[in-house]
């Protein structure tokens, strides 16, 4: 026992003599991102999220959106859809140039045209399922970045800002 003791007051001597003593500093807490996502389709907002997510800390968020749709040859009210939406979104890192996120994305869409059937009687739209993922989507300072899910029938784009909170 007495060596140990005597290594580790001749170690702790020897570290301050030489000036490597390890001094512990507190850590600064990683920036809160303030962002808002718009969802647009075919060029009208149809849907926002926002939230404050600190950096490598991920977010997710659902929406749902129930519509019914009009069917059969007497045109009634029936084939509900829920068109859910599902957002993670992470900011991976925040400096001077911008926020950098990592987003996954699921969504369920309505087909925009509409079915009948020989008869001329109406089928409800069939939902689609997207998915897609962006692993480094830069948003710089004080600017909109858009990033496009689905190019056409319908177009589906996600507009993106954001901007490192004050912290208390």
């Amino acid at each position: 026992m007495w060596k140990t003791s005597l290594v580790a007051a001749v170690f702790g001597t020897t570290l301050m003599a030489q000036g490597t003593m390890a001094q512990t500093q507190p850590r600064s807490a990683p920036p809160v991102v303030k962002w808002e996502l718009q969802v647009m389709r075919d060029g009208q907002q149809i849907d926002s999220f926002d939230g404050n997510t600190t950096v490598g800390q991920a977010r997710t968020d659902t929406h749902h959106h129930v519509v019914q749709n009009s069917v059969g040859c007497k045109d009634v009210p029936a084939g509900s859809i829920d068109l859910a939406r599902t957002l993670t979104i992470s900011p991976t890192q925040a400096d001077v140039s911008g926020v950098t996120f990592l987003i996954d994305t699921q969504e369920t869409l309505e087909e925009p045209s509409t079915r009948t059937t020989s008869t001329g009687c109406k089928l409800p739209p069939q939902p689609r399922q997207v998915s897609a993922s962006h692993p480094g989507l830069k948003v710089p300072p004080g600017d909109w970045t858009s990033w496009t899910i689905v190019d056409k029938d319908p177009n589906l784009v996600y507009r993106l800002r954001a901007s490192v909170a004050n912290n208390p």
